[in-house]
């Protein structure tokens, strides 16, 4: 017997139809790449974004054809994120930061028809686009006066005079749930990116997800600033989460330094904000050299990469609360949330600091477990560690045109990631199964010496990467970034271990450079390192 419930489906474009409805007034401020603040509602938003959608229906794009994007956080982009997908087209967005070549590549693989860019890119699709082989229409997000005169880019047209042609009297098309919504690329640190393929089901059961208390917390009464892009990983689901709660959102576009952020927080009166660590590093840097404070930031979710626990004290001592997460793009992201339990709160903030170092315990949808070599799954003491396999309903089960290969074994996703999971069921990403150091038979964790090197007033930054040793088959090597004026030698950093790791996982050696190399997604490319420093020779 079935249940007598009305059967609506999970479609993206009940996101922005609800806020257009039910809190149409809320504002929507961006930041647009021209440099100006732009203002709108919900209800703006809904009625642009009927227009991106007849738009495409007049260029004659069939279902699920790709519409690709290349464009920071702001207003247009939120809007083809609707047009698009509500349409039932997908979504394509690409991550500028990647290498010419990767970013036609990916178009190619995705067979984009209609290629959307902010005019910051202007120069990366001129390079791109002879090579484009399936792209038939390039949209400039911009106003038609802003067009050059020559480009060079066949069938350029403007966004706003593209859909300023449309009236905005659209009927947002009723489909199967399944149907795919987004197509997201992984970074391709190994081989060929490879295609996520996000449905309207999963994208809407994720949103869920992420508005709940013990994920971003998410509500009518806050105003978030997304520094997450949304050309990766979908914002972390903040474009679909933010509308559903009546949020108002603060959208940065390309100003990413601390001074812009932390300028356009206070002009707006926002409460709270995703990203990564390294944009974060340069806004905590801001605030301490200029000797400011939040007025109305309250908390922050961090991910991407692990947030070493020395950045949630120096939020924690500006009052803000840092909900450290885990996930991956296969994982639409989201995996983990470090929300604290009751029997936490009554703790010290000195005890309670390793538990929300932590990458937190994994959302309703998430199940997950770690195993052993032969598959065999090991306790949850958060003292053994193993491979990480996830399962869920917004976890990817193949690559995109790769659906002859399953990602599965036996139901789950393996991760490659290595963690723990203790008796409170918070995870620990010890490491990377690629970055874990293995020196005498024994593993060191990347992650635990980066995090204790970066708790070091005057490091800015490190790595920690594996150099061979002729005895112990690998030994840590630290790369690390001096904060400005700082004079430290390797003696001194070497000591400041002492006490903190067994004396055997403390890094032979210490390197000091100007830049570590970052990859599309802020991580750090450890890949790059290993190879800079491969006949690094250690002390005797």
């Amino acid at each position: 017997m079935l249940g007598l419930m009305q059967d609506e489906p999970l479609l993206i474009w009940r996101f922005l139809e609800h806020a257009g409805r039910h809190h149409g007034d809320i504002e929507m401020v961006s930041r647009r790449v021209e440099g100006d603040i732009h203002r709108y509602t919900y209800r703006g938003a809904l009625n642009r974004s009927k227009k991106v959608a007849s738009a495409l229906d007049t260029l004659g794009l069939a279902q699920s054809d790709r519409v690709a994007t290349l464009a920071w956080n702001g207003y247009r982009h939120f809007e083809l994120y609707y047009g698009v997908s509500g349409s039932s087209r997908v979504i394509h967005t690409i991550n500028p930061r990647l290498k010419p070549e990767q970013v036609a590549w990916i178009a190619n693989d995705a067979e984009d028809r209609v290629f959307c860019f902010d005019m910051t890119f202007l120069p990366l699709v001129k390079a791109i686009a002879p090579y484009c082989r399936t792209v038939r229409h390039w949209v400039a997000l911009c106003e038609t006066e802003a067009l050059p005169e020559y480009s060079g880019i066949p069938n350029l047209l403007s966004y706003e005079a593209w859909i300023g042609a449309e009236d905005g009297r659209y009927e947002w098309p009723v489909f199967d749930e399944r149907l795919a919504a987004g197509l997201c690329y992984t970074s391709g640190t190994t081989g060929d990116p490879k295609g996520v393929l996000y449905s309207h089901r999963s994208t809407t059961l994720h949103a869920y997800a992420g508005s709940l208390p013990d994920s971003t917390f998410l509500s009518a009464r806050d105003c978030i600033l997304p520094v997450v892009p949304m050309f990766h990983v979908n914002a972390w689901g903040v474009p679909y989460s933010a509308p559903m709660m009546g949020a108002k959102v603060v959208w940065p576009g390309a100003a990413l330094d601390g001074k812009s952020i932390y300028e356009l927080m206070e002009a707006e009166q926002v409460t709270c904000a995703a990203g990564v660590p390294t944009v974060w590093l340069g806004l905590l840097n801001h605030l301490s050299s200029e000797g400011k404070r939040f007025s109305t930031l309250r908390r922050t979710s961090v991910g991407g990469s692990t947030c070493p626990p020395a950045m949630i004290d120096a939020f924690h001592k500006l009052g803000v609360e840092v909900l450290h997460g885990w996930g991956m793009t296969e994982m639409s992201p989201l995996g983990t949330v470090g929300a604290l339990r009751n029997k936490h709160v009554g703790l010290s903030w000195e005890e309670q600091l390793p538990i929300v170092a932590k990458q937190g315990r994994a959302v309703f949808g998430v199940d997950m477990k770690i195993v052993d070599p032969d598959g065999e799954e090991l306790p949850w003491d958060g003292k053994t560690s193993g491979d990480l396999l996830v399962r869920g309903p917004w976890i990817a089960s193949k690559y995109f045109k790769r659906e002859q290969e399953s990602l599965l074994i036996d139901g789950w996703f393996h991760t490659g990631d290595v963690a723990t999971i203790d008796a409170d069921g918070y995870l620990q990403i010890t490491d990377r199964s690629k970055d874990v150091i293995k020196s005498g038979g024994e593993w060191i964790s990347s992650i635990d010496i980066e995090n204790i090197a970066m708790a070091h007033p005057a490091i800015a930054m490190a790595a920690c990467i594996a150099v061979p040793h002729p005895k112990w088959d690998e030994r840590p090597l630290l790369v690390a970034v001096k904060k400005s004026g700082a004079n430290i030698d390797r003696e001194h950093v070497l000591t400041f271990f002492a006490g903190k790791v067994a004396k055997w996982q403390i890094p032979d050696d210490v390197v000091f450079v100007d830049v570590i190399p970052l990859g599309a997604t802020g991580k750090m490319q450890k890949s790059v390192l290993r190879e800079r420093f491969k006949d690094h020779a250690l002390p005797a």
